[in-house]
């Protein structure tokens, strides 16, 4: 058997397809990474609260408290498992006779943590000023230290959260925020105490409850691992749960220190679901050499990116390595016609046969590109060769950052609705 399946079309044909032109430059600049929807959804509850803030002058001091609590309690609900998959069938409702350009926005809700930001932002802010306020007042010794404390403690996840920090050191990030989000939580229900809220009583039980429903669930099952390369390891999990396609488990050997979510690949009429993992670091490493008999799972399947599909005629899905992964449920359930492009190493060896046969069953003129055999390509020709050949109405990218960017904005700034992960956890 061949290392690598037939392609639709000569890789030089499609690899230098020529490309459309541009959009208009005021378009264009809509388009860029900074200007992406997350940052205007940031940007949108800061402006949200610069007008609360000018309606409401002078400002109380409860209307400082209240205003800091609603925005960290955005922060936190906009993580929820139930409320990010409330908002993915939300704006996945709309149908496809709806204008392209109105579906078009309609799928960049997972850009969803831009509100997670802002709320977390304008919340830290409105508390920084009633901290103020209160300490200028002479208020009791015991409520002035826990707010300096909330500051300390707000102040320094913030600082973690940042891009550099997080890249670099996301283990470190993940364990910051988990478990100083959870001493931030302590000290508010501390500090609302001490301060008589009764309003306030009623927002912390909402949220604390919202932190503590995924753990409610957590339980350790069992899973069997098969690992057809170094590279790779397909886990399958059968305790009860077929999740639904496009969703996302996340799983963990270790509870309180972390976590690592993969996309479910559920079996159309099979019960129970698979987890493509490859080796990207010490934690995939270890777990594709170790292959644990059981793993931790907590919360409930969560729906990723590729959800939006559904607000599309056609769609092409373009993916690297294994970021088969997280379109191969799409491409099994088949709800919505697709076209694949798929450009990895060595597929049969480093997948199996059993996978690539399996995706060569639903996408016969699927284009799968050998790197080992024909070098890297330019995605972005890729993806457009794709697009118009298939007729389809946007491009869903599962690669690495720098790739995903460059097919995303490759894309857009040529007037092709395209999609893709934007590393905001």
């Amino acid at each position: 058997m061949t290392s690598s399946p037939p392609r639709t079309a000569p890789a030089q044909d499609q690899d230098t397809a020529e490309l459309p032109p541009l959009i208009p430059p005021l378009r264009r600049a809509l388009k860029h990474p900074r200007l992406m929807h997350y940052n205007r959804l940031a940007a949108l509850v800061l402006l949200t609260n610069l007008a609360f803030l000018w309606a409401s002058w002078p400002l109380r001091t409860p209307t400082l408290g209240h205003a800091a609590l609603a925005n960290l309690a955005l922060a936190v609900l906009v993580r929820q498992q139930y409320v990010i998959n409330a908002l993915f069938r939300l704006a996945t409702w709309a149908p496809t006779t709806w204008p392209l350009k109105v579906r078009w926005t309609l799928g960049k809700v997972y850009h969803f943590g831009g509100l997670h930001v802002g709320g977390a932002l304008a919340g830290s802010l409105w508390f920084v000023a009633l901290t103020v306020r209160l300490t200028a007042e002479g208020t009791d010794v015991p409520l002035t230290a826990v707010s300096w404390t909330l500051i300390a403690l707000l102040l320094f996840i913030i600082a973690t959260a940042f891009p550099p920090f997080r890249s670099r050191f996301h283990d470190h990030f993940e364990k910051i925020h988990r478990f100083g989000g959870w001493t931030a939580l302590a000290l508010f229900w501390a500090h609302t105490i001490l301060s008589g809220e009764r309003v306030g009583l009623w927002v912390l039980a909402v949220v604390t409850f919202s932190v503590a429903l995924p753990w409610m669930r957590l339980r350790k099952v069992d899973v069997r691992i098969e690992r057809p390369s170094s590279h790779v390891v397909l886990a399958r999990f059968d305790h009860g749960e077929t999740p639904f396609a496009g969703s996302s488990t996340a799983i963990s050997r270790s509870p309180l220190t972390e976590w690592h979510s993969f996309a479910n690949v559920p079996t159309p009429g099979e019960s129970g679901f698979r987890l493509t993992i490859s080796r990207a670091g010490d934690w995939t490493g270890a777990f594709i050499d170790d292959r644990p008999s059981r793993v931790w799972v907590k919360g409930i399947t969560t729906a990723g990116v590729a959800n939006i599909e559904t607000l599309f005629e056609k769609v092409v899905y373009v993916a690297t390595g294994s970021g088969i992964g997280p379109c191969l449920p799409h491409l099994l359930a088949a709800e919505v016609p697709s076209r694949l492009v798929w450009a990895t190493r060595s597929p049969r060896t480093t997948y199996g046969d059993a996978l690539v046969d399996e995706i060569l069953a639903v996408q016969p003129h699927a284009l799968i590109w050998d790197t080992s055999l024909d070098g890297k390509p330019d995605m972005v020709r890729l993806a457009h060769a794709a697009y118009r050949d298939f007729g389809a109405e946007a491009v869903i990218c599962i690669s690495n950052k720098k790739l995903t960017w460059q097919v995303v904005h490759g894309l857009e700034r040529r007037g092709i609705p395209a999609y893709g992960a934007i590393w905001d956890s």
